[in-house]
């Protein structure tokens, strides 16, 4: 017996289409999955790195053992990184750290051709103008480190305690403008963390709401 009705083969072919699509979807929701559990997590070893700083020096995670580290992920023309550093806020958070014997780092990851993309000899003098006076700027235009720790916006602070564990990521402090007016009002997050940990204690807030500019990986 002949079948009623024949199937057109434009209907078999996007039938064909329709579960190609759905497998690339459930294929890529498994992808994001994966990429979400590779990133930094609070109490967990902190994603190993080896970066060139601005002064083409290596720095790596691992000789910082035994050194609280503190990732500050930076784009000089962000509006709200140009809160932090125009107010001098994060230049003294720096060097306040720096005499505690805090290692702070900046960490770029704006691709080639994005906005906060900058050379080591740029990145130095910007630093240099801004009386900014981190250990060391390093430069991850692959966007490689900044998407193990899961870096979203300019600033977004990381802090790995003297054991090489993260302990603490999130926003420098907790009022979401690009207003200078609001740094004396804000709860500062990142100050407090690293008196906490300095006191032996355990951070309060280990895990807040970053905000600012998305940072501009590679696409």
């Amino acid at each position: 017996m002949k079948p009623l009705f024949k199937t057109p083969a434009s209907i078999t072919s996007l039938a064909r289409r329709h579960l190609l699509v759905g497998a690339a979807l459930v294929a890529l929701a498994g992808q994001v999955q994966v990429q979400a559990q590779a990133q930094a997590q609070i109490d967990q070893p902190a994603p190993a790195f080896s970066v060139t700083a601005a002064d083409g020096r290596t720095v790596t995670l691992d000789s910082l053992k035994g050194k609280t580290v503190v990732l500050e992920w930076t784009n000089h023309d962000c509006p709200y990184v140009k809160k932090h550093y125009g107010s001098g806020n994060i230049p003294a958070l720096q060097k306040e750290a720096a005499a505690k014997g805090v290692v702070w780092l900046q960490v770029i990851s704006s691709a080639p051709g994005q906005q906060g993309h900058v050379d080591g000899p740029t990145a130095l003098k910007l630093n240099e103008q801004r009386g900014a006076t981190p250990a060391g700027t390093l430069l991850d235009p692959s966007g490689q480190m900044g998407k193990a720790y899961g870096a979203q916006t300019s600033p977004h602070v990381f802090i790995i305690n003297p054991q090489g564990v993260l302990v603490y990521k999130g926003g420098i402090d907790s009022i979401a403008t690009a207003k200078v007016e609001d740094i004396a009002k804000a709860e500062p997050y990142v100050k407090v963390a690293l008196g906490e940990l300095a006191a032996g204690k355990k951070v309060s807030q280990a895990n807040t709401r970053p905000y600012g500019c998305s940072i501009k990986y590679a696409s």
